[in-house]
């Protein structure tokens, strides 16, 4: 049995017997069981018995009958002008809802082979060049798959991004992009001597070909495109560094549930103490639940272990409200129940409006300030689970890397561009700038900042 239809010679189980069909007449069936007992059925009630079944069919596969709606509209039409075809060619009837059959496709005064005779010549006569053969296969196509099966299948067949290379070529291709992930950027043209080589040390004097450069270029972007493999050293790891799909939700239902710590320099110079013109550093703990500033802790660059260990006290100690505060900025003026909460705590009276969220976990980068003693030994006094994220992970601390980028971007409000040049003029731009470029273009520092501790 192929399909819907059943043949002679298929095997069938009905009624706890297998039988085989020696006779198929119409609409009844002659079956032979293994003792030689011989039965005459009808075949619609074989086929509505529930216990029927064709011994060894293959399951029967639906095609993607709904996919035709995406096809080309004239692809679309040559399917269903050849279901008419076939259809007339088997049964002498292109519609299905009846109807009186032509002559030369009548079941009644032709044979199956001349009515394939007569479909081929009527369709090359029409200016369409067909053979018996192309009809006889877009019957067993039909057969099979129904009218997907006589779509061209050129259009649906899905393309490959190296076109006709060598499997073998873009397997080692491959692979020596993937070496060169941690490595410094280097030049197509050493990246297909390298590929030459590796192509002998695997398969010897038969090895293939490396392609020309402009085709061996095309087959370079082909893979590494949109992969992370190309492009500068820094940018190569980082995509390295990404999780693999499917990517998961970070989810945190209640505040402190999961927080996350990270240093940053910001885009800014500023007068330190000292004197000195520098870039501050910015240390500052997100709650995901939230998505709160927990603490933040704004120091002269190189931060210590005490100044993280400040910011997780921070964190979980209220903020008392400081002299030229405006009165708005105080908890009593906010709507959490403010007189409930000092009664609970005497440390909220005169408190600022700032989230005092105790942290469950704390996820920090392998930085030397966030796993140094000191700071581990805060995270113990207060209960805290200290969790280091891999090396030069930046996804694993998604929430807080996003808020740096856009504290980067926003950061220098009183300033042309992200950081001054010593050798820049009011009159006179600086030289360009390699380390920022991508970025929005900008001119020179007009002002400075200055930070008081």
């Amino acid at each position: 049995m192929k399909g819907n239809t059943l043949a002679v010679g298929d095997r069938v189980r009905l009624e706890g017997r297998e039988w085989t069909v020696v006779v198929l007449a119409g609409s009844s069936a002659r079956l032979l069981d293994e003792a030689g007992a011989v039965a005459a059925v009808s075949l619609p009630h074989v086929f509505a018995d529930p216990g029927f079944e064709v011994v060894g069919a293959a399951p029967p596969v639906v095609p993607p009958f709904a996919l035709l709606d995406a096809l080309p509209e004239d692809v679309r039409n040559r399917a269903l002008a050849w279901e008419r075809h076939v259809r007339e060619v088997e049964s002498g009837l292109a519609d299905p809802r009846g109807g009186t059959p032509r002559a030369q496709y009548d079941p009644a005064l032709r044979n199956l082979t001349q009515r394939e005779k007569a479909k081929a010549a009527e369709l090359t006569d029409a200016g369409t060049p067909t053979s018996v053969a192309t009809v006889r296969r877009m019957r067993a196509r039909y057969r099979s798959k129904g009218v997907w099966g006589l779509v061209d299948q050129r259009v649906v067949r899905p393309g490959s991004p190296v076109g006709r290379a060598d499997p073998r070529v873009v397997e080692a291709v491959s692979a020596v992009l993937r070496e060169q992930r941690e490595r410094s950027t280097g030049t197509l043209t050493a990246m297909r001597v390298r590929v030459g080589w590796l192509l002998e040390d695997r398969f010897g004097p038969g090895a293939p070909a490396v392609p020309p450069p402009s085709t061996f270029n095309r087959l370079v972007h082909a893979l590494g495109d949109g992969q992370g493999l190309l492009g500068s050293a820094v940018r190569r790891r980082a995509h390295a560094c990404r999780p693999e799909p499917p990517f998961r939700v970070t989810v945190a239902l209640r505040p402190g549930e999961l927080v996350m710590m990270d240093s940053t320099s910001l885009d800014v110079f500023a007068v330190m103490a000292d004197g000195v013109l520098d870039r501050p550093e910015l240390t500052i703990a997100i709650d995901v639940a939230t998505r709160a500033i927990c603490a933040a802790v704004l120091r002269p660059p190189g931060s210590s272990a005490v100044d993280a260990a400040v910011l997780l006290a921070e964190m979980v100690a209220p903020m008392r409200m400081r002299p030229g505060w405006d009165a708005n900025l105080a908890m009593r003026r906010s709507i959490v129940p403010y007189e409930r909460l000092v009664g609970l705590d005497k440390r909220l009276e005169g408190a600022a409006a700032w989230p005092v969220i105790v942290p469950e976990p704390v996820v920090v980068a392998q930085g030397k300030v966030f796993v140094s003693s000191s700071f581990v030994a805060a995270c113990e006094s207060l209960g805290v689970s200290l969790q280091p994220v891999p090396p030069a992970n930046g996804p694993a601390k998604g929430h807080v890397e996003r808020t740096f980028d856009e504290r980067h971007s926003g950061t220098p409000t009183s300033t042309e561009s992200p950081t001054p040049h010593s050798d820049a003029t009011d009159d006179q731009p600086p030289p360009p700038n390699h380390s920022h470029r991508g970025r929005r273009p900008g001119g020179w520092l007009t002002a400075h900042h200055t930070l008081t501790y």
